[in-house]
């Protein structure tokens, strides 16, 4: 298309004559190429307005693959008035509904197996007392023997609820009932208490509180500040100089020690969790590709990942205690030394 069309001025006025500007000869007729930008002030017009933009057929929202990482909320429980919106409501999820459902299973069956307790026990309390005592026998060299006795319930309390919530998510069913949203989503009603995020963290919480009882009711204050900020050099090996100087040095550590007893915090729940959480999207993934012989030996392997992760947990926590309250080496060297 050319810029500018030379053209005759051939057009009259109303009253049929021709204009005046005729007379000089061609002139230019502007384009919306020649026009000035500040003259173009109206919109570029859009062809495609009012019911045309029903017949557009926009493609469907890809469903998301694997868990999602978040629970779902089943149903709420108001404090006050239900019909007010602004009324405080406490959600209940899938995983805390399979959590109240698989500890109340647990504390049934292992009150059926026991019993009563008997000096010569039956078959149910002989494979609780086994299992008890290898976990004690585990246990007793980490926190030490005289803390054993007072540490021993929280810790085979951890392994029990964290092996029986991991291995819940193999139970059949589990991830497949529920019902649809309004979007065509599965909300399953069931899901494995260690694969949301808030009762790992909730687990966390309990141990932070019951380390923090455990060393101040058994080692004490003073014991807890020289294990952390103490000099642990001997003055009698070391030069007063380098041993003043390793104040400072132990100072130093003892911050850093702080900082890694906080994230303990982060370290226990996020471990606990990415290992159920990673397992569950991994038996999702193969039960999608063959729902049959692909995924039977993935669940073998998510039981044995079940049982170390609860040991590991449970193991991590002893060492916490242990490393301020378990000092039992240190007492026998010394009272060994005195002897002689």
């Amino acid at each position: 298309m050319l810029g500018t069309a030379l053209l005759p001025l051939t057009v009259g006025a109303q009253d049929g004559q021709e204009h005046p500007a005729a007379e000089h000869g061609p002139v230019a007729l502007e384009t919306a190429e020649t026009r000035p930008e500040h003259i173009l002030t109206q919109p570029p017009v859009q062809h495609l307005e009012g019911a045309e933009h029903a017949d557009i057929q926009h493609p469907a929202p890809k469903p998301k693959a694997g868990v999602s990482p978040a629970p779902y909320i089943l149903f709420e429980i108001p404090f006050g008035d239900a019909s007010d919106p602004d009324t405080f409501r406490i959600p209940v999820t899938n995983s805390m509904v399979m959590s109240w459902a698989i500890s109340l299973i647990l504390i049934v069956v292992v009150r059926l197996m026991v019993g009563g307790s008997k000096i010569i026990p039956g078959r149910g309390q002989a494979i609780i007392e086994s299992m008890l005592g290898g976990i004690r026998g585990i246990m007793e060299p980490i926190v030490g023997s005289h803390m054993i006795r007072h540490t021993f319930p929280l810790l085979i309390g951890f392994f029990v609820f964290i092996l029986i919530h991991n291995w819940s998510g193999l139970l059949p069913g589990v991830g497949a009932f529920g019902y649809y949203d309004d979007h065509g989503h599965l909300k399953y009603w069931m899901r494995p208490g260690n694969a949301d995020l808030n009762m790992t963290m909730g687990l966390a919480l309990v141990h932070f509180i019951a380390w923090g009882y455990f060393i101040l009711r058994y080692a004490g204050p003073r014991t807890i500040l020289y294990d952390i900020f103490g000099n642990k050099a001997n003055p009698k090996e070391v030069p007063l100089p380098i041993y003043l100087f390793l104040f400072v040095i132990f100072l130093g550590v003892g911050l850093i020690e702080l900082i890694s007893i906080l994230f303990r915090n982060i370290s226990l729940p996020f471990r606990l969790y990415g290992n159920v959480f990673g397992g569950e999207n991994l038996l999702t993934s193969m039960t999608g590709l063959a729902g049959w012989i692909v995924p039977v030996p993935f669940y073998f392997l998510e039981v044995l990942i079940g049982f170390v992760q609860a040991l590991v947990f449970t193991l991590l926590v002893a060492v916490y205690i242990g490393l301020i309250c378990n000092h039992d080496g240190g007492h026998e060297s010394s009272h060994g030394a005195h002897a002689h």
